[in-house]
């Protein structure tokens, strides 16, 4: 029998981080809700790590701060190097917020607790299905799939894509994916390591070589690290000896060894924002609205607060107040435009490779954050406030 209903009020495509974070808003608001998902299982590897404050204080709303926080572990310093000198120190301690740092902690935990805080709601998951087609009219939206019942459809009043970059929701909507790739690959790893600097510190390092981020993952032993990297063309799967090399051609004076690679990938990076969140009955959340370098951990930041907005909304619109869902795109639009162009901006900057182009880089970096104000902007930038 399929265990998929017929009807349901929103249907909800992808059940990462932003797809779960509506469908637990949509849940406690009482709202009748599916969340179907192409993958057997959720997230296994830590992939997107970094949680900003202003997440956090999005996120407390649905009474998991408290969670995160305690299966995290609290960064709040960030620092930009250029080799073995710091350049930049930034702090996060003095923003007006009751969570003055960065937060690590990896996405399968992140998945997890907003998981069973959604069946703490009374909603679940359904796993595998894929979409296969959607079509909408003045009622509503029919979306097509296939899964271990076989191919069936569900009839919504209004369905969300939150199925990432390559989003089929997207695609059927007709809605464009306006942006382009950068020419580097990237390297993603966490990795057990010998490291020089403080565990209280996430750090961004530039150099002709490419963009290096390294950032403490919680762990017992203490040892546990994110490593982003840029590189012209990374193997599938880095290895130890891929990471080590990064690490040795970019720290090249520190003692750095890196003792077991827990997990790598390699990925190409796109910076990208859809025309439109909205088409009718259908929205986009998350990646399928907007993709970006990973410089500043903002992508899955993003999305969540878009889903926590998106939820609200729909949530207050099927109660039968007025329609407020116009005001989705223009609120949080804008939003993903500007943190495309921040990330993006990072990221050629900290790429620069003509050494009179870099020196310059430091000295005018190194200059502007000496001043108290600025520091404090770009902590409030960083840490997604101004998203307010």
């Amino acid at each position: 029998m399929n265990t998929i209903p017929a009807t349901t009020t929103v249907a909800i495509v992808g059940a990462g981080p932003a797809g779960l974070t509506t469908g637990i808003a949509l849940a406690d608001a009482g709202v009748d809700v599916l969340l179907l998902d192409r993958l057997a299982e959720g997230a296994n590897t830590s992939r997107a790590a970094v949680v900003h404050a202003r997440t956090l204080e999005v996120l407390e709303q649905f009474g998991i701060t408290e969670e995160m926080h305690e299966r995290g572990i609290v960064v709040p310093n960030f620092v930009m190097r250029d080799g073995e000198r710091a350049i930049a120190r930034i702090s996060f301690a003095d923003l007006p917020t009751r969570y003055p740092y960065t937060l690590m902690i990896g996405q399968e935990t992140t998945e997890a607790i907003l998981l069973a805080r959604l069946e703490k709601a009374g909603g679940q998951v359904h796993r595998p299905y894929e979409v296969t087609g959607l079509s909408q009219d003045a009622d509503g939206v029919t979306l097509d799939y296939t899964g271990p019942d076989g191919a069936g459809s569900v009839r919504a009043d209004y369905v969300i894509g939150a199925d990432g970059m390559h989003s089929k929701v997207r695609a059927a909507a007709g809605i464009g994916f306006t942006g382009a790739s950068y020419p580097e690959s990237f390297v993603l790893a966490d990795v057990r390591m010998t490291w020089p600097d403080p565990r209280d510190q996430v750090a961004l390092h530039l150099s002709p070589e490419g963009v290096t981020v390294i950032a403490p993952l919680p762990d017992e032993q203490g040892d546990r690290y994110r490593v982003v990297a840029t590189i012209a063309e990374a193997p599938e799967k880095p290895n130890l000896a891929d990471i080590q090399a990064i690490l040795d051609a970019r720290r090249p004076a520190s003692q750095v060894q890196v003792h077991e690679v827990l997990w790598s990938s390699r990925f190409r990076v796109h910076h990208r924002l859809a025309d439109h969140y909205r088409a009718g009955r259908i929205f986009l959340a998350g990646d399928a609205a907007h993709v970006h370098s990973p410089a500043g951990g903002q992508g899955m930041n993003t999305g969540i607060q878009d889903a926590a907005l998106l939820g609200t909304l729909l949530a207050r619109t099927t109660r039968g107040e007025p329609d407020l869902l116009d005001t989705y795109e223009t609120t949080r639009r804008p939003v993903a435009l500007g943190v495309v162009t921040f990330t993006d901006r990072v990221t050629r900057m900290a790429t620069l490779r003509p050494a009179p182009a870099r020196l310059m880089r430091n000295l005018l970096i190194s200059t502007a954050t000496r001043i108290p104000a600025v520091r404090r902007t770009l902590a409030y930038r960083i840490a997604e406030l101004d998203n307010r």
